[in-house]
């Protein structure tokens, strides 16, 4: 038997049925790293056909969904960042690549504390960077005075020490909230245009993990229907 390629048609035995299921379902399955499931079940269709090669053709037609499109992720967001710092000046001299992992970090939900400690930086540093970045946390806005005043104030172009005895808080109060009235309206002039960017790119690569998820289980799923064996997965 020609072991470069197999024809699952033509035989008379009583497992070809399975055999032509097994090999077109195998076909679907995503090209991803084997683990002990996913190997132990390459050796059930081994030693049922025989085979132990697969195809050029077949290599062509297995999906490329698993591990593909994460370095496209990470470009589509240091293209957003770069679009950005040409628009904006930036307050940190973090690079587009440490930036980039604050974003994905950002909408994997971490903390500041924690995005820190993954880049090494001090949490300042990260708040400041992710306001660079229209990035803003409901929390931000949780201020001890009325922030609509204030940010009638700060139109008024009240000065940072007029700000710190009309609210009564400190002058680094007074600068902190002012960051993040900043970064909103910054945002808002751009109709939410970068924080959308981010929205979409990310929302686009989790909808892709999960599909490929899917499609890796329904391959294994019709691959072993109908299929008697001992082998314990």
């Amino acid at each position: 038997m020609n072991s470069a390629v197999y024809e699952p048609v033509g035989s008379a035995t009583s497992c070809q049925p399975v055999v032509n299921k097994l090999f077109y379902s195998l076909l679907s399955i995503p090209v991803v790293p084997m683990d002990e499931k996913t190997e132990e079940l390459r050796d059930i269709f081994i030693d049922v056909t025989d085979e132990d090669t697969v195809t050029e053709s077949q290599e062509d037609t297995r999906g490329s969904l698993a591990g593909a499109g994460d370095g496209n992720v990470s470009e589509r967001i240091e293209g957003v960042i770069e679009s950005m710092r040409e628009r904006y000046e930036f307050e940190t001299e973090l690079s587009t690549e440490r930036l980039c992992e604050l974003v994905e970090r950002f909408y994997e939900g971490d903390g500041d504390a924690e995005i820190a400690r993954a880049l090494d930086e001090s949490r300042m540093t990260v708040v400041r960077a992710r306001l660079d970045l229209h990035l803003v946390r409901d929390r931000d806005l949780e201020a001890p005075f009325d922030v609509g005043e204030f940010r009638r104030a700060l139109a008024d172009d009240a000065s940072t020490a007029d700000l710190a005895e009309t609210f009564d808080v400190s002058e680094s109060t007074v600068r902190r909230y002012r960051r993040v009235v900043e970064a909103e309206n910054e945002s808002r002039q751009a109709n939410d245009r970068y924080r959308d960017e981010f929205d979409s790119i990310l929302a686009d690569a989790d909808l892709s993990e999960r599909i490929t998820e899917d499609v890796q289980q329904d391959g294994l799923d019709d691959a072993t229907e109908g299929m008697e064996t001992d082998v314990s997965f």
